[in-house]
């Protein structure tokens, strides 16, 4: 697993680095003691793992963990407890007061060794899932979500994150509405705004501006409207 340590404290870096030294599943690929280095080093570099300080000049961690790919996993390592509640906001796997003890650090180490293991089942079932999948794996809430692509209504796109419908339950998760779009059955979901994507089997009813899942309304896009009646409504509508 490829890491890298970003923190802005010598001492604190070093005792990471030693403990990513000793442990053989681990790669260190660099050290950097801003967030702007590591940026950069991410733009041109696939890195599976950050060991990332919270309390740093700059961009802070936090701000830092949202801006990276969702695909790469983050361990916090902070001088203070109380943090730890901040963890939860990205997503991260796990989280490290220093000093960081040996023992502790294998635990997040295997959790993290655990998650990039049901990534790789989520890449390879999402890749082959217009073939031969009824299904995908979904992250969230540091889970992953085994979802019927059947059960999924319709799902909205936001800023960060994509909202999944599934039956009566939502699923939060850090993708954009595109990379998920594209991941989906073709013959089963369409993208109808640039904010929407619909399970057609899942439409109550409809008219020219409209779609109606149960109780929701969402508004076809003026861009998406001829690609929704020419590829699938004329399709499923009876000849009379």
């Amino acid at each position: 697993m490829n890491c890298i340590i970003v923190d802005d404290e010598p001492l604190a870096r070093e005792g990471i680095e030693l403990l990513v030294a000793a442990n053989p599943r681990l790669n260190l690929k660099g050290c950097f003691n801003n967030a702007g280095s590591a940026a950069e080093f991410l733009s041109l570099n696939k890195v599976d793992l950050v060991f990332l300080d919270i309390e740093m000049p700059g961009m802070n961690g936090l701000d830092f963990a949202k801006s990276i790919s969702p695909q790469t996993l983050v361990i916090f390592t902070t001088a203070y407890a109380e943090y730890a509640l901040n963890s939860y906001e990205v997503d991260a796997i796990d989280y490290l007061v220093k000093p960081v003890h040996q023992q502790r650090f294998e635990k997040a180490v295997n959790k993290a060794l655990v998650y990039q293991g049901l990534l790789d089942v989520q890449h390879t079932s999402n890749s082959t899932a217009s073939v031969a999948s009824d299904s995908m794996y979904v992250k969230a809430d540091r889970k992953f979500f085994h979802v019927l692509f059947k059960d999924i209504l319709f799902i909205e796109g936001l800023k960060d994150y994509v909202v999944l419908q599934v039956q009566d339950k939502k699923i939060i998760t850090a993708m954009n509405i595109k990379t998920i779009y594209d991941q989906l059955p073709s013959h089963l979901f369409v993208r109808v705004s640039k904010s929407y994507i619909i399970n057609v089997g899942s439409i109550t009813t409809f008219d020219n501006n409209t779609i109606y899942i149960n109780q929701h309304e969402i508004s076809i896009g003026n861009n998406y409207r001829a690609y929704f009646f020419d590829e699938f409504v004329k399709k499923k509508l009876l000849s009379r």
